[in-house]
């Protein structure tokens, strides 16, 4: 999904702010300099990789590169040897999945080390368990060489003002320029490493172009139904032609992301909206907010929402795969993931993304994501030590088309992926060895790219260009908001799982909503709002 909340990244921030006593541990430290001081910082120059050309060119309005093929000769990312010899270099960062064997036991990892010129030892934090290790070690004081820092973590300016390196000697403007792959990175992905009057990260770059409304095409094609509605009215009557509660079957499993479609036909706020410096939170729009839930109610009195879906927590990915829901709406990597792991088992599994239309015609808009994951901070070291970790981290942003990407995302060909043709498809031994999380440290921007085969990528490519050409930002993305930090995800999640949730299936009145988003904005609601406001004031002085 695009830059509202997810029920994970909740737990995320109540890690985070259940470690503030531990964060506090740190000691005094001089204030931050003030939010104005971020407008002095100048980013690092954009410098677009020119080295493999894509069979579908991207586009400075967010749409991705598309890739039919990997180039059957890499480019070397090298060409001069490794980069970054010298002392090994410890980083700290987060998985979503198994922790990977060791380098000992993982030719992936040993030869990624061969390739810098030294060791990366990874220390691999389980997602749930990343905060609080995060700040129990920034607490500790004895910090790796580079550690992962979300953007739920708590006191961000003052840590990393404290603690960890201003990257901006280093990378800001034409600096960047030693460093050519992140210099290839997109310039709204640096946009949340500027904080406490420096550029204090490394970027970890995602899609603009958020999430999508999937669908099973194959479930489509079988009831002959068109995939794009054109008002709520066509999405309602294509919801209840999709559904069959009798047997178990919905157009629809997730309440809360059904909801974000339907505002997204209703042109609301993504997450927060900036008008003339003032800002504006989604659930502050009444009259959008009210129509979208009459026609949630609908979508559930007329029996097109799966009913365990109001307290299922993840199921539905596989009630997509498995064809209990017909549709999902989801983040942009899920499109190759459910054809890996659902195709792979079903030949007849395909799958497609809409883009919501305006609720009673005409044009509607599409959310758009995080341009960034969260960034890599630097402890504080001496200009040589910092121009090594700098060298190792630019080569492992090596981008699409190199022999390093190739070796990062698919690992040692014979070992963990075998040629299907120019392109590479990934081993079951590769499948736990790549699996080392090089993309929670820096990367590439993402690619499409599917080398099972290309009409995915086609598609993938036609859905991003009409996704950018109705893009709504999320006016708070790269602005930090301690208020935000600290409450406003639990804050958030409460009203969506109180009265939104019981507006929806009848159970809570709308004077229940507006009380609510009252009580927010009393509480927490306008002290965020300030503190947004104050941090965009001071990059637009």
């Amino acid at each position: 999904m695009g830059a509202h909340l997810t029920r994970r990244n909740v737990l995320l921030a109540g890690l985070a702010t259940a470690a503030l006593p531990a964060l506090a541990a740190c000691g005094d430290a001089e204030a931050p300099p003030p939010p104005s001081a971020n407008a002095a910082v100048k980013p690092p120059d954009y410098v677009p990789y020119r080295g493999v050309q894509p069979d579908l060119p991207g586009t400075k309005s967010g749409v991705l590169n598309g890739y039919y093929h990997y180039p059957r000769h890499p480019v070397a990312a090298a060409p001069d040897g490794p980069p970054a010899e010298g002392p090994p270099i410890d980083v700290m960062t987060l998985t979503f999945t198994p922790v990977p064997p060791p380098a000992s036991k993982n030719p992936m990892w040993r030869k990624l080390n061969e390739t810098l010129g030294t060791e990366l030892d990874y220390e691999i934090v389980p997602v749930a368990n990343y905060p609080v290790k995060f700040a129990l070690t920034v607490a500790g004081g004895d910090l790796p060489d580079a550690m992962l820092v979300l953007p739920t973590a708590p006191r961000q300016p003052g840590t990393l003002n404290a603690l960890f390196e201003d990257l901006s000697p280093y990378l800001s403007g034409s600096g960047v320029r030693r460093y050519p792959y992140l210099a290839n990175i997109p310039p709204a992905s640096w946009g949340p490493m500027i904080v406490a009057g420096g550029l204090y990260g490394l970027p970890m770059p995602r899609a603009n172009s958020g999430s999508a409304m999937f669908y099973r095409s194959d479930l489509f094609k079988e009831k002959d139904l068109d995939p794009r509605p054109t008002s709520f009215k066509d999405f309602l009557q294509l919801s209840k032609d999709l559904s069959d509660p009798r047997h178990g079957k919905y157009a629809n499993g997730d309440p809360t992301v059904t909801l974000y479609f339907i505002l997204e036909m209703l042109h609301g706020a993504n997450t927060w909206r900036e008008t003339n410096g003032k800002f504006t939170w989604w659930l502050e729009e009444s009259d959008i907010l009210h129509q979208a839930l009459d026609a949630m109610r609908q979508l559930v009195r007329a029996e097109t929402i799966h009913p365990d879906g109001f307290t299922t927590l993840g199921k539905f990915k596989d009630w997509f795969g498995n064809g209990q829901i017909a549709m999902n709406y989801d983040g942009n990597l899920a499109w190759n993931q459910y054809l890996l792991q659902y195709g792979a088992t079903d030949p007849e599994f395909d799958i497609g993304a809409m883009i919501a239309p305006g609720f009673d015609g005409g044009e509607g808009t599409h959310w758009a994501g995080q341009s960034n994951y969260a960034m890599l901070a630097l402890k504080k070291a001496p200009k040589e030590r910092i121009e090594q970790l700098l060298r190792a981290f630019n080569l492992l942003a090596s981008p699409f088309g190199t022999d390093h990407y190739l070796l990062r995302k698919y690992g040692v060909e014979g070992h963990d992926f075998t040629y299907k043709g120019p392109d590479p498809i990934m081993t079951p031994v590769g499948a736990t060895n790549v699996v080392l999380p090089t993309n929670m440290t820096t990367d590439a921007s993402q690619s499409l790219y599917y080398p099972q085969d290309a009409e995915p990528v086609r598609r993938q490519y036609a859905f991003q260009q009409s996704a950018v050409e109705v893009l709504v930002p999320d006016a708070s993305y790269g602005l930090y908001s301690e208020t935000n930090v600290t409450y406003g995800g639990q804050a958030r999640v409460d009203i969506i799982e109180g009265p939104l949730k019981g507006y929806m299936r009848s159970n809570a009145s709308w004077d229940d909503v507006q009380s609510a988003v009252k009580g927010w904005r009393t509480s927490i609601g306008d002290k965020m709002r300030g503190e947004f406001e104050h941090v965009w004031a001071g990059l637009h002085s």
